[in-house]
């Protein structure tokens, strides 16, 4: 990573790629930041249409949709436009804010993700008896996700750690590359406690959830099937967005000797910005209901019997 201090008097303008390469690079991020800004604000809005969407079981889903936007107009917007330049022209100060608004955003999806599957495990296997899932509990789990990301996205802000210039150089992110023994105990931290932990409750949540439908109605085979497809690809979505840039960084953190090319580097962080498309995509938009309010929506037809959302990643199953 390039380091930006506030002694530099705009940001750096050597360019590592061709000029061809960074406006090839400023019309994906345009593409994809266009896409999910759409993609998100229609969920959003779609909820807020109906009070009958306004459910607690999917105030995490609509979180998500919130951090997806947040990150695609402060992180997706601002590389397509300092990718068409060819430089981050934001300085020390917009480099720092860059960084860690988009880490805020992406970390409070990551989290909604997770929070997202233990929610259905709570609701389908009740591993808590009879506890039922209210209000409160949905507001105490979407106020987590933001606290958790705000928690370790602020340490940089005040010298544990620190945001740098990314990949080739057009895009800012937490500095995995430094040897200072401060910095890379922040980064083994929060890697750790941010990807690690989420990923962890993804796959014992749905795993859990499965092995219960199982249990309940074996004779459900084609639900079972659907809810599988359904957690494969939550897993495969958040592996292909996060996976690589948190390989790349716990490599270097652990191996100081390897050479990494900034144009190497650049894919992982690219991967893990896309996943503000992949999200409203397999968590609200594969969502039969949700698709036909939208046709409503859109075609002025009028609503439809609206359903909850909470068939996101669950089959409820009469057996």
């Amino acid at each position: 990573m390039e380091r930006i201090s506030p002694s530099t008097n705009g940001s750096s303008r050597e360019q590592l790629l061709p000029r061809g390469g960074y406006i090839a690079l400023s019309v994906i991020m345009a593409g994809v930041s266009v896409m999910a800004i759409i993609l998100n604000a229609t969920v959003i809005a779609v909820t807020l249409r109906h009070r009958q969407l306004q459910q607690p079981l999917n105030y995490a889903l609509v979180n998500l949709a919130v951090a997806d936007l947040g990150a695609a107009l402060c992180g997706g917007v601002p590389a397509a436009l300092s990718n068409a330049l060819g430089y981050h022209a934001g300085g020390w100060a917009g480099c720092v804010l860059e960084g860690f608004s988009v880490a805020l955003f992406g970390i409070a999806a990551l989290c909604s993700i997770a929070l997202i599957a233990v929610e259905r495990l709570l609701v389908v296997a009740k591993p808590l008896g009879g506890i039922r899932f209210r209000r409160i509990h949905a507001v105490l789990g979407v106020a987590l996700s933001w606290l958790w990301s705000l928690l370790w996205n602020m340490p940089p802000l005040f010298g544990w750690g620190e945001y740098e210039l990314e990949g080739v150089r057009t895009s800012c992110g937490p500095n995995w590359r430094s040897r200072d023994p401060s910095t890379v105990s922040y980064i083994i931290c929060y890697f750790l406690l941010c990807f690690a932990v989420p990923f962890a409750m993804i796959v014992v949540s749905y795993s859990w959830l499965i092995w219960t439908i199982r249990q309940v109605c074996r004779a459900a085979a084609k639900a079972e099937s659907k809810v599988t497809w359904m957690v494969v690809a939550m897993v495969l979505a958040f592996l292909a967005s996060w996976l690589p840039y948190a390989t790349l960084a716990f490599t270097v953190v652990f191996d100081p000797q390897i050479k990494i090319s900034s144009v190497v580097a650049m894919i992982p962080v690219y991967m893990a910005k896309s996943s503000t498309i992949y999200n409203p995509l397999i968590y609200i938009f594969m969502n039969k209901q949700v698709i036909n309010e939208m046709v409503d929506i859109f075609s002025g037809t009028g609503p439809r019997a609206v359903m909850e959302l909470v068939n996101v990643g669950v089959v409820f199953i009469k057996c």
